[in-house]
């Protein structure tokens, strides 16, 4: 949504660049203004929506509900990922991408058919700069720190839920599914469930 506001050059997209350029963080009530916008203007927000990674803070909670309040809407949800920081590092650091179309794969989970190069291109790989562990240790310090807060602000309020996310993807997103009060039922591989033993990492 940042990127999306940025791109269209929208007030908020531009005030937000400026602060991004200047090597600053984007406020919340920039961000929230965001929400708000794409409630008012995108008419994939009418049958609702999913907001990733934010709020971060409880200030940024606080303020996320104030503005759906006035809007007469509340979250329903408020899903929590839940995972071994030790494994997503090893996630995250083996991630591999294809920088013109999006598509990722992984060292360990997801290798491409040929080293570092895409399958349907052939064209090479990259690493993302900020996919590095000491970058990643670092974000995580910071998250345990102000995420603890939010979760125990939305448990507050009976509307968060936890999935364990060192499961195979097919189990979250069944899981994630089912929190949705989605019905339909769908394939879930069981190959490869010991996920932290591919990397070497027990509990």
């Amino acid at each position: 949504m940042l990127r999306s506001q940025v791109a269209k050059k929208t007030a908020l997209g531009r005030a937000a660049k400026k602060i991004m350029d200047e090597g600053g963080l984007v406020s919340d009530e920039i961000m929230v203004g965001m929400i708000k916008n794409e409630l008012d203007n995108n008419t994939e927000c009418k049958n609702g929506f999913i907001l990733d990674g934010f709020p971060r803070t409880v200030p940024q909670a606080d303020r996320l509900d104030s503005m759906l309040a006035n809007r007469g809407e509340k979250l329903d949800h408020v899903v929590q990922l839940e995972i071994d920081d030790a494994l997503l590092v090893a996630r995250i650091t083996g991630r591999l991408v294809h920088p013109a179309s999006g598509r990722s794969y992984h060292r360990i989970f997801n290798p491409p058919k040929e080293s570092m190069k895409d399958d349907i291109t052939g064209e090479p790989l990259i690493q993302r700069s900020d996919d590095n562990a000491e970058t990643l240790k670092k974000r995580l310090v910071t998250y345990h720190q102000q995420t603890k807060p939010v979760v125990e602000y939305y448990k507050g309020k009976n509307i968060w839920k936890g999935i364990d996310a060192s499961q195979e993807p097919g189990v979250v997103w069944r899981q994630l599914l089912g929190i949705f009060g989605e019905k339909k039922q769908f394939p879930v591989s069981t190959a490869g469930s010991k996920i932290l033993e591919k990397v070497g990492i027990s509990k």
